[in-house]
């Protein structure tokens, strides 16, 4: 009642001040009323009464002044001076005029000298108490009119505040802009996640623990202050949140991290406040802090001073999770994908008690979040999501998710009813390089370049298989590749040993390798492929300690670059191991390329084989690859062209009519259903008529 009251005065407010704001237009340009009355010179006045041009004159005190109206005897053509030349000229023919005198003794007396010396008649009246108000009025209506207007200014900028009262008094942009979950719409319950069970847990009982705090106060336990969801994009750390706020029987308020900091200064630190404050009325709650790194990095870096907004924000932050009056009955929970940012003093226990790392699912957990996804969609008994889940090594909850819709999206397209393998297969390729470029005009030369260059990184993926196994080849072209080569590992693995990673780096340079070998030329499609291997080659010297000349000593960090903690700082290692480093990366990529022309000198009968079959089917399976390799044949049951003749169209144009013609059919397949079904009802009908008329007969007949 009270918002509904106060935003009705606050519109009552806003149409006042646009009445007046008209008034004033009004009459800046049509004057106090005396239009009609042009307005002359003093002495033009005295010249013309002492000619006796006057006929009458009326004179009133108003603001100080005296105010002279009067009428001429004839006519006269008058320069209204004191107009605003609106509409063209201020010459006008009137009898009518009137003058302002200031009120001095000399200048009335020679006015009344004249007046009476010419017969003229004259008046004098009081002053109007109407025109002192409206002095006043227009006076003080500016002033108004730019209070209100920064009243109306900070009132709508507080609206958004959605903690504590006061949401329409002044300044309210201090108020937090946290929302209070609605229990009723969130639908996210724990079973909804997926793949994350040991953090689930870990949630689980800080709920718990708000729920029913006496089974840990008996055990002395303390209530966690603060949980951090750490990890990469697309983990599942919202989700989590999300779950949190369904699950929790207590208010949950959730708020990004760039909420915090405004154009004013100490916007952030108010809000920070003001947050808390409302969730200690209302404990036990939960606080949810998305990208808290956006307000919560390092501090005393010297890149914004000691008043930088985003370190008051953070000094408040610090003192509500744990300063001098403590915060029980309020826990917060923060995600972020940068914690090697995050200030220290926020991480220490007492603040953020449990740091949660919400890594990559492994193939168990990417089934689970497979079959979560795949509750709401229709999927042929021949999809085995576990071969899905081992097809998608280092996809996070995200991409899991978006390669089921893109599954969904495809055969819809393609014009099914359910999701089969084929379609999912087609969504992991959309997913990983983007969707094909079946219009993309190649030349035959650059194609052929293209089919040999896949081919080298196959036959070298297939030699070196200790790790990995050759998926899948292709020369279509998707996203930014001409053509890729997918490897994926036989299981998951948390380490890489020494072996692995050369093997990596020697089949990402297959393909440079084949091009020399076959072409006797380099191409610029190995350049992402050089960028992968020097990147692995740099990281086993500098971080990995696998190499021999330089020895197990770690030169760079893992860490991206943070402009807050690195400026100014200093390479940990002189020139000198700075070359001898380039020197050992220079040798382990090398080795990996001779390994790989080593290995297509030797099967380069093989070779050969799978860049011609490559450029006939354009395509070829784990199951194709194999058998070439092995027996140099295709198998029997590959097909050449896809079931799809929807996707071999080489232009919109195309594809859209051969799809039209395909509903066009799948329409008359349906009506001679429909007429099939309806002579069927029809002859049903007349059988049963025809067996009601005999009953009928026989019954008469028994009478």
């Amino acid at each position: 009642m009270n918002k509904n009251n106060k935003g009705t005065a606050r519109n009552t407010l806003y149409y006042v001040l646009i009445i007046l704001a008209m008034v004033m237009v009004v009459y800046f340009f049509l004057g106090d009323g005396n239009d009609e009355t042009p307005e002359i010179q003093y002495s033009t006045f005295s010249e013309q009464l002492e000619a006796g041009d006057v006929k009458s004159f009326n004179v009133q005190p108003t603001n100080g002044v005296y105010q002279i109206t009067g009428e001429y005897e004839e006519e006269k053509t008058v320069n209204n001076n004191g107009g605003l030349a609106v509409l063209g000229s201020t010459e006008s023919t009137t009898t009518q005029f009137s003058t302002v005198v200031l009120p001095n003794d000399s200048t009335l007396s020679e006015i009344t000298n004249l007046a009476d010396e010419n017969d003229v008649q004259t008046s004098i009246e009081e002053e109007s108490s109407s025109g002192i108000w409206m002095s006043l009025l227009f006076s003080f209506l500016p002033v108004i009119a730019i209070f209100g207007l920064f009243y109306l200014m900070m009132g709508q900028q507080g609206g958004g505040g959605g903690g504590g009262g006061g949401g329409g008094r002044m300044m309210n942009f201090g108020k937090s802009k946290a929302k209070e979950a609605d229990k009723s719409a969130n639908k996210i319950r724990f079973s909804d996640v997926a793949g994350a069970e040991e953090e689930k847990q870990e949630l689980v009982e800080v709920v718990e623990f708000l729920k029913d705090p006496r089974r840990f106060s008996n055990l002395g336990a303390r209530i966690p202050a603060g949980v951090l969801l750490e990890g990469p994009p697309g983990t599942g750390k919202t989700l989590l949140a999300k779950a949190v706020a369904g699950e929790a029987g207590v208010p949950f308020y959730s708020i990004s991290g760039s909420d915090f900091v405004e154009m004013f200064v100490g916007v952030g630190a108010s809000r920070v406040r003001d947050l808390f404050e409302t969730a200690k009325k209302n404990a036990p709650a939960i606080i949810f802090i998305d990208e808290i790194d956006a307000v919560a990095r390092q501090r005393g870096a010297g890149m914004g001073g000691g008043h930088d907004e985003r370190e008051q924000t953070l000094n408040q932050l610090l003192v509500e999770m744990d300063g001098f009056e403590g915060n029980e009955g309020v826990i917060v929970i923060s995600a972020t994908n940068r914690s090697d940012v995050l200030d220290p003093a926020l991480l220490r226990p007492g603040r953020f008690d449990r740091q949660i790392l919400v890594g990559r699912p492994d193939v168990k957990g990417r089934e689970a979040i497979l079959r979560v996804h795949a509750r709401n969609k229709p999927i042929t008994d021949d999809v085995d999501l576990k071969v899905v889940a081992q097809q998608t090594p280092g996809f996070s909850g995200a991409d899991l998710e978006n390669v089921l819709n893109e599954a969904a999206l495809v055969a819809a397209r393609r014009g099914k009813k359910k999701i089969d393998a084929s379609d999912i297969d087609e969504a992991e390729d959309r997913v990983i390089a983007g969707p094909a470029k079946e219009d993309h005009v190649v030349n035959k030369k650059e194609r052929e370049m293209v089919a040999f260059h896949e081919a080298g990184h196959t036959i070298v993926g297939l030699v070196l298989s200790r790790a990995r196994v050759v998926h899948k080849v292709t020369i279509i072209p998707r996203g930014r590749a001409g053509g890729y080569m997918i490897a994926l590992p036989k299981e998951d693995q948390n380490l890489m040993t020494k072996d692995d990673l050369t093997e990596q780096i020697a089949g990402l340079l297959g393909g440079r390798a084949a091009e020399e070998i076959v072409f006797d030329s380099q191409s610029t499609g190995a350049s992402n492929d050089f960028e992968q291997a020097t990147n692995i080659a740099r990281s086993m010297v500098t971080q990995y300690g696998m190499s021999d000349k330089l020895g197990p000593i770690q030169y760079e960090g893992g860490n991206q670059v943070f402009v807050g903690r690195d400026y100014g700082q200093t390479k940990s290692y002189s020139e000198q191991f700075a070359y001898e480093i380039d020197d050992e990366v220079r040798k382990i990529v090398n080795d990996g390329h001779d390994k790989a022309r080593e290995i297509i000198e030797s099967h380069r009968n093989k070779h050969k084989l799978i860049a011609e079959k490559l450029l006939e089917y354009e395509t070829l399976d784990a199951k194709a690859i194999k058998s070439l390799f092995e027996s140099g044949e295709m198998p029997k049951s590959y097909e050449e062209e896809s079931e799809f003749p929807s996707e071999n169209g080489r232009s919109y144009e195309e594809a859209k009519r051969t799809l039209e013609k395909k509903e066009e059919q799948g329409r008359v397949n349906d009506k001679e259903e429909d007429s099939t079904a309806a002579n069927e009802d029809n002859s049903q009908g007349s059988n049963e008529s025809s067996s009601k008329e005999q009953d009928d007969h026989s019954d008469k007949t028994d009478e």
